[in-house]
């Protein structure tokens, strides 16, 4: 069969189905009769060209487990970087999920930049995914600054996408987790669920029947006041010495028009159901996260095993933090929303706008944020050695100039100087380490 423009644009909606339980979760949401649409999915799925396009698109290959290849160049900056494990040259596909919810900040500097380095350092690709499943704190706002930021960190991402992308695709996930009683929905008030979590005490609705929790999934998602009581939960192991893994919470209604599908959808995935399939489906190989998720790692491998999802290799880096500074992106917001502070781009902000407002080189910052490296070990930084690290950058062509302070001057008198008459001049290089940034011309009288 010859496929259609038409065809290509349809199976990317539904999110490039391949495994063959999410084929059926989908056409159930699309028609009654699912035959013809059955045998379309999968005609697609099969189509060999289309399978061969997907695979270049991502640049991924079958072999995730080869042994880093030591030839590959590094970039002098960032030479303190360790090897990405079980990564080999044109195989590696990193990813910077940002949420469209502040803007980009120094910490945040530092993930993209692992992300970018360790995909150009293999020949791979950067994907930079917006995490936007949560419409009560994202703007569009957010999300172009994101993407201006990027570029003036010198960040150029291979592909841009949005967790929104995938709803359907992430739905049809949630309600094979229902189907196989891995999943149930749960009124039980969030002051409460906490306490059963933290007593290990399994909910009253545990053992719910898949036709109930199906009919209160629906009632959650139709955004009606009955259903906001209402939110899925992963059946998992509520005896887990790892508190992500008793039952967390992966679905949940929101009424709150989004800023890409506005009312399309009233309720949302939460970041831990929505991050590993999104990873797979995207071919995804290292997930760099920092050390603050290792608790979630188990629960992120098990959605991935659950669902017969392509597993990704997580590798864990310190975040770096700075002495006496907030980089909450909610503690910020107050700030902003105060008008204690000029915006986002306030010299006094540690924000990648405020920092460039206070003349930092981006090369600087390259070196600074990479200059602990992939270590899991938590940095608490002096700002005096960030910006001793940028004065080393800017010295190299900062050309030299004198004044003085012509209120607060004190008047010497010299004698047998040069006068006026005597038409004096001395010539002075801009950059005395480098005679080629030329010289300037100073009159002595």
């Amino acid at each position: 069969n010859i496929l259609s423009l038409a065809d290509l644009a349809l199976y990317a909606a539904l999110g490039f189905p391949t495994q063959l339980h999410l084929k059926k979760e989908i056409l159930k949401l699309i028609v009654s009769d699912q035959a013809p649409i059955f045998r379309w999915v999968n005609m697609m799925s099969s189509n060999p060209a289309l399978r061969t396009a997907t695979q270049l698109a991502v640049e991924i290959s079958n072999s995730m487990e080869a042994v880093f290849d030591s030839g590959v160049e590094l970039d002098p900056l960032m030479d303190g970087m360790s090897p990405l494990i079980g990564a080999t040259p044109g195989n590696v596909v990193t990813r910077f999920p940002p949420e469209p919810s502040g803007y980009l900040h120094i910490g945040h500097a530092k993930a993209v930049l692992m992300n970018e380095y360790y995909a150009r350092r293999y020949k791979g690709r950067l994907i930079v995914r917006f995490d936007d499943t949560n419409p009560d704190k994202e703007k569009e706002e957010f999300q172009s600054s994101i993407l201006e930021d990027l570029g003036k960190l010198g960040v150029v991402p291979d592909v841009v996408t949005h967790t929104s992308d995938y709803f359907p695709t992430i739905c049809a996930y949630a309600k094979f987790l229902i189907d196989n009683g891995l999943a149930f929905m749960d009124d039980t008030p969030q002051e409460q669920m906490q306490k059963e979590r933290m007593d290990l005490q399994n909910s009253q609705h545990r053992d719910q029947s898949v036709q109930d929790a199906h009919k209160f999934f629906v009632l959650m998602s139709s955004g009606k006041e009955d259903g906001a009581a209402w939110c899925l939960r992963a059946k998992i192991d509520m005896q887990s010495v790892n508190g992500t893994m008793r039952d967390p919470v992966i679905f949940r209604q929101n009424t709150t028009p989004h800023h890409r599908s506005g009312t399309t959808y009233k309720s949302y995935p939460t970041y831990d159901l929505a991050c590993p399939i999104v990873d797979s489906i995207e071919g995804v190989t290292h997930a760099l996260r920092t050390t603050e998720y290792d608790d979630r790692n188990e629960q992120y491998q098990w959605f991935q095993a659950t669902l017969g999802l392509r597993r990704v290799r997580i590798q864990s880096f310190a975040r770096m933090n700075f002495m006496h500074t907030i980089l909450s992106k909610r503690h910020l917001s107050w700030f902003v929303s105060e008008n204690l502070v000029t915006g986002w781009d306030d010299a006094r902000f540690p924000t990648v706008r405020g920092v460039g407002r206070r003349g930092i080189n981006i090369d600087a910052l390259r070196q600074f944020m990479c200059s602990q490296g992939a270590s899991r070990r938590i940095v608490n930084m002096e700002w005096n050695k960030f910006w001793a690290e940028n004065k080393k950058f800017i010295d190299k062509t900062a050309k030299r100039f004198m004044a003085i302070d012509k209120e607060n001057s004190v008047l010497l008198k010299i004698t047998n100087a040069p006068t006026k008459e005597d038409n004096s001049y001395v010539l002075t290089p801009y950059l005395p380490k480098d005679p080629s940034f030329g010289s300037r011309v100073i009159r002595l009288a």
